[in-house]
């Protein structure tokens, strides 16, 4: 493709797809591993990976053979019936955490909404109507009216007006903030283990398992969001691994679909209180997602992949390290595994990203003050040496 088969195609998608954000005027065309290929032909490092979803990289070969079997076999036949693959990965996800039952969506959003319709009916059977659910300043926990009326987002209060009743934000790393708005009205507490839209910001273990313990003397339940931290992201299966607490429900998405669209809701038992009817969705538990989902999880644990995000974690996270010391304007580092983040004070990030990008480097900015970095988690040290080459190359003309 040539740049004028790009320009016809960027006039296309502005005359046809709907604004909600600032997009260059590049289009993708293909994918593999680590990298992306505009139009052009032109190669970028994607340190980001949609977002954290493309746990593998773009266009793993299992996925590929997952997704070409199962549509040979059976793509929806209704979430009124069980099917093979959402079964298997059910039992699977069961095997490997705490929880006992799993219900399959679509989007992390969809899974927390899920997430806090478990907790109110909870509420409503076992604590006298209890609705309130508590969550944390600076918390993102999806875009749907609901999610956003629970994320703590300043921006978003007075958005899409009236919200949606019934949360509660609490200050992050602070249990005192908690403990003040439990009332005989509050059904759970619902937190990020790492606050990524937030800036890559970590709970304190002694704040999450104060949590654990108020929960369990109020009869309150713990309701972790692991969208973003989940399936491998932090070196661990599941984030809450890494805090010694368990939650009553966890949410899952982004990596466990390795770029397919695929969430889910796990809980314990004695929360699992649905009645017929109460949940459900056209695209909920289909086998195309599930296979999928079946396909990445089985992947991550035969190849080691928590053994590499640890290993190149800890190398990337050093090599990062080493930025503070070169530039005045980077202030720190922070996160888990391979999820990970640059603290700047000075240059707004955002300048930084657009610059990157220019220079065939994807990274993010969720806000002025922080660059993030959402790698495969397959990703390896020649990659991370390539990104830091990049970015350094980026951050002298800031300097």
């Amino acid at each position: 493709m040539n740049n004028n088969n790009t320009d016809e195609m960027v006039k296309k998608a502005n005359s046809s797809i709907m604004y909600t954000t600032n997009r260059p005027d590049v289009v993708f065309e293909k994918g593999e591993g680590s990298y992306l290929w505009d139009l052009n032909g032109d190669k970028y490092l994607d340190m980001i990976q949609g977002w954290a979803v493309c746990c593998l990289g773009h266009c793993a070969p299992v996925m590929q053979k997952a997704l070409c079997e199962q549509s040979k076999l059976l793509i929806n036949p209704s979430p009124s019936y069980y099917n093979v693959p959402a079964t298997e990965l059910a039992d699977l996800l069961t095997r490997l955490s705490c929880m006992d039952k799993v219900f399959f969506i679509n989007s992390g959003a969809e899974a927390n909404e899920g997430a806090v319709k478990l907790a109110r009916k909870y509420g409503s059977k076992f604590k006298n109507g209890a609705y309130e659910i508590i969550t944390a300043k600076n918390s993102f926990h999806g875009r749907t009216l609901a999610m956003m009326s629970a994320s703590g987002k300043e921006k978003w209060k007075n958005l899409y007006s009236p919200k949606v009743d019934g949360f509660i934000w609490a200050e992050y790393n602070n249990i005192d903030a908690i403990k003040s708005n439990i009332s005989d009205k509050t059904c759970a507490v619902m937190l990020e283990l790492v606050q990524g839209e937030g800036g890559v910001i970590e709970a304190d273990v002694e704040y999450v398992k104060e949590i654990r313990r108020l929960c369990d003397e109020n009869d309150i339940l713990l309701i972790i969001d692991e969208v973003q931290t989940g399936i491998g992201r932090l070196g661990t299966m599941f984030g809450y691994e890494l805090y010694g607490i368990e939650p009553d429900i966890m949410t899952l998405a982004k990596g466990i679909g390795g770029g397919v669209p695929l969430s889910a809701v796990l809980a314990k038992d004695r929360v699992c209180c649905f009645d017929a009817g109460d949940q459900g969705g056209t695209y909920s538990m289909t086998p195309i997602a599930t296979a999928v989902g079946l396909a990445v999880v089985n992947e991550i644990i035969d190849k080691d992949i928590l053994g590499n995000v640890n290993e190149v974690g800890a190398y990337f996270r050093a090599e990062l390290d080493k930025l503070v010391d070169e530039y005045s304007f980077v202030s720190g580092t922070r996160g888990k595994g391979l999820l990970l983040a640059l603290a700047l004070d000075g240059v707004e990030g955002s300048e930084i990203q657009a610059e990157c990008f220019r220079n065939k480097l994807i990274i993010n900015s969720p806000n002025k003050n922080t660059l993030r970095f959402m790698p495969a988690l397959n990703l390896s040290k020649k990659e991370a040496d390539e990104c830091i080459s990049i970015l350094k190359k980026v951050l002298d003309k800031f300097n």
